[in-house]
């Protein structure tokens, strides 16, 4: 996910010993920080001592030493290989093919191992969050963060629409909120590729219709991802916006503990939402 693309051959306790600093560059947020880095934005503004999630251009911040996702001696960012990484997950991890992994680290077979670097490809966002028009959004509200247990992720199940016509679609089934989920991240064919929509069920903290457990719409955020992914995968940038945006609501905007789930997990024999092609290894292993 990031400009590289050369393995650094310095030992692993190499980075326990020297701290890493990033230095702030105009559209930075903490959480694509956290996401460039492979760390949490708590453990951003544990490191630095912050109190809010504000930061300025120029400022410099030391990246934790547990970071996954590091910086090389030329500048190159690379993972770190930990416990039940597989190539799969390190793709999805961020937002890129396991092919193109392979061939940026002369890769034969799909086989890695615990401690190695595997360089990573430049970020398909340009380096840039995708999370402004959330965090924009959020800064308006009074987030009833001890209300939100769950965070719930789905598939549209076609190939098209936006918030907008999904809000107006379930107005006309009854729903007297409108749009069922709180957020709609777009596949490029009527929002953005990775476009974040913000519902009005985030604007107005109201509880959810997107399962048909009463707990979960009363204390679950839905996120919706446009597509079928019965027929194949997220895009890359979708990927990329749906770790974004469970890392921001699961840094500051949810009680703590919340669990990150699927509808399938929530309404069990009853849907294949988010689809077979769905990232589920990836999600339970960032949010184990």
């Amino acid at each position: 996910m990031w400009s590289a693309l050369a393995l650094w051959a310095a030992p692993l306790d190499v980075w326990a010993a020297q701290a890493h600093v990033h230095l702030v560059t105009k559209g930075d947020t903490l959480s694509s920080i956290a996401t460039r880095y492979g760390t949490t934005v708590k453990a951003l503004k544990s490191t630095n001592k912050l109190r809010s999630e504000l930061i300025k251009v120029g400022q410099k911040l030391t990246i934790p030493t547990s970071a996954t996702a590091l910086p090389t001696a030329s500048g190159a960012t690379v993972h770190v290989v930990v416990k039940g990484d597989t190539l799969s997950g390190i793709a999805t991890q961020y937002g890129t093919k396991v092919s193109t992994l392979k061939r940026l680290n002369s890769l034969k077979s799909d086989t890695i191992q615990v401690g190695q670097e595997i360089s990573l490809p430049p970020l398909s966002s340009g380096g840039t969050s995708l999370l402004g028009p959330v965090i924009a959004a959020t800064k308006k509200i009074r987030v009833r963060r001890n209300n939100w247990r769950y965070i719930v992720c789905h598939h549209s199940a076609i190939e098209a629409g936006n918030a907008e016509v999904y809000g107006k679609a379930h107005l006309r089934r009854g729903m007297e909120n409108g749009l069922a989920y709180h957020f709609v991240i777009g596949n490029g064919k009527d929002s953005g590729d990775g476009e974040i929509e913000v519902g009005p069920r985030w604007e107005k903290q109201l509880r959810g219709g997107h399962v048909r457990s009463s707990e979960v719409n009363d204390h679950g955020i839905g996120i919706c991802l446009v597509g079928n992914m019965e027929n194949h995968r997220p895009t890359a940038r979708q990927t990329q916006a749906m770790h974004e945006l469970i890392d921001f609501l699961r840094t500051s905007h949810t009680r703590r503990g919340v669990k990150v789930t699927v509808h399938k997990w929530v309404d069990k024999s009853h849907t294949v939402c988010p689809g077979k092609n769905f990232p589920y290894d990836d999600l339970k292993r960032r949010y184990a």
